[in-house]
């Protein structure tokens, strides 16, 4: 097949990949993206999308519980697991379809199939009908990651799953166990919870949520207890016995082995990079721990290639991968956009209590060597929350006590993963703590809570 040139051809069509294609295409270049399997890439059909479309079901659920407190009444209340599933793979599969739409709207040529890179600006597609030779000057490497396996713990689909296998299951756990204790870890622990599997979760280090603040680890641990969540910290486990139905596992903690019987594990443990089978090595690449080493700008130190999102190292985070696409696409098409700095990306996890953060916990601000001013403010102080009936929740904000610059925000509760956009956008604009204490937050609103902790931090708090 004739040689087809581009401007610019990516690899991955998952957020970071497609974003990049779109922004290329937006500036005028010819944009190419060879995807092996879904538009939208893990992102829309594995991962963030139709996970937050599960937990919202188990929400529901958890509120139709409460009914009586909000003087309601609802009776039977029960769940059909397919159902719940069917909701979210067609939510998955509606946005995946307006990614296929967005390609074609801006011209994008889109290949489907698995791409090797025989050499610099070279890109050859293993499709159904063949091979396809692509030529470009500049490729963007926007591969993504996969679960960690760790030896012993492999999935296999029936006692052992990873978040793929946790997002269709082929049946509802009774005894789960949950292995790590990430966003990913806590959000399928806090579902198969909320619908009821009686869930423990493992995790190596000393808290839950080990990205987190220490103060919201310890919150979220006090909150999943109370729903009768088993929360093993500083624990591993060392092998699995796979039975008939039934898995043994061996549990280190404190020194001892326990040996604890579940019916359905999930691994959540990490990912790795896709870096495999592109033919990186020969080109050069730089590759440490499963991810390309590149410069704020995502380039791979070989010239015309460049490497975006999970494949590019932490945070692992769509909305970090899809600012980096756009970066890219700019600094090809020849402007000069300013490097994605990862301590502005904010975190969300999107558990029951949800948990979003941004910036610097207490405890890495102090060891940066600034000296802090931290303010807090309950959930239960807040108007809107108590007749929201979501009571339970704190904001917690950290401030460089020399500038009164936002060093980091930290937040537990109801809808915090929509809140923490606020010291987002403050944080973009370098704020202080002047600035946020003279913004006018509308009343009755969760987002009071944004300013009244900002207060406490000054000595200044006028609900507590």
């Amino acid at each position: 097949m004739a040689s087809t040139t581009y401007d610019m051809i990516v690899i991955g069509a998952g957020p970071g990949g497609y974003v990049a294609a779109i922004r290329g295409a937006q500036l005028g270049l010819k944009v190419a993206i060879v995807e092996r399997e879904h538009m939208g890439g893990i992102c829309l059909n594995w991962g963030c999308i139709p996970t937050k479309a599960m937990l919202r079901s188990s929400e529901v659920f958890h509120l139709m519980h409460r009914a009586k407190e909000f003087g309601l009444s609802a009776e039977g209340i029960g769940y059909d697991l397919d159902a719940v599933v069917k909701r979210s793979r067609g939510v998955a599969k509606q946005l995946s379809g307006g990614v296929a739409h967005l390609m074609k709207k801006n011209k994008v040529t889109v290949v489907m199939g698995a791409a090797t890179l025989p050499a610099k600006g070279k890109v050859s597609v293993k499709t159904d009908k063949g091979t396809e030779e692509l030529t470009a000057k500049h490729i963007i490497l926007a591969t993504g990651a996969r679960a960690r396996e760790l030896p012993g713990l492999e999935a296999d689909g029936d006692l052992v799953w990873t978040y793929k296998h946790a997002l269709v299951p082929p049946r509802m756990p009774k005894k789960l166990l949950v292995i790590g204790s990430g966003a990913i870890g806590i959000e399928f622990a806090s579902f198969y919870n909320t619908l009821g599997s009686e869930t423990t979760v493992v995790e190596v280090m000393d808290r839950i949520l080990p990205v987190e603040d220490a103060e919201i680890s310890a919150f979220a641990k006090k909150a999943f207890t109370k729903q009768k969540m088993k929360i093993m910290e500083k624990a591993m486990v060392k092998q699995l016995d796979r039975g008939k139905g039934k898995v043994t596992a061996h549990i280190e903690v404190g020194g001892k082995v326990e040996k604890h019987e579940f019916d359905t594990v999930i691994s959540a443990v990490g990912i790795v990079g896709n870096v495999e089978g592109l033919g990186l090595e020969a080109l050069g690449v730089k590759i440490d721990r499963t991810h390309v080493v590149t410069d704020e700008y995502c380039r791979t130190g070989v010239e015309g290639l460049y490497a975006i999102g999970d494949i590019a190292g932490a945070p692992w985070l769509a909305h970090k991968a899809s600012h980096e696409g756009v970066m890219v696409a700019e600094l090809i098409a020849g402007g000069h956009p300013h490097p994605v700095k990862p301590e502005s990306i904010a975190g969300c996890t999107y558990c029951h209590p949800q948990v979003a953060s941004v910036g610097l916990t207490e405890a890495k601000a102090k060891d940066a060597g600034y000296s802090v001013k931290v303010g807090r403010f309950p959930f239960i102080g807040n108007g809107k929350a108590i007749a929201l009936g979501e009571a339970e929740g704190m904001v917690k904000t950290v401030f460089d006590a020399k500038t009164g610059e936002l060093l980091g925000a930290h937040m537990i509760g109801a809808e915090v993963t929509e809140l923490i956009q606020g010291y987002v956008v403050g944080r973009q604009l370098e704020t202080t703590e002047e600035d946020l204490m003279n913004t006018v937050f509308p009343h009755p609103t969760l987002s009071e809570m944004m300013h009244e902790s900002v207060l406490d931090a000054y000595d200044r708090v006028i609900h507590i």
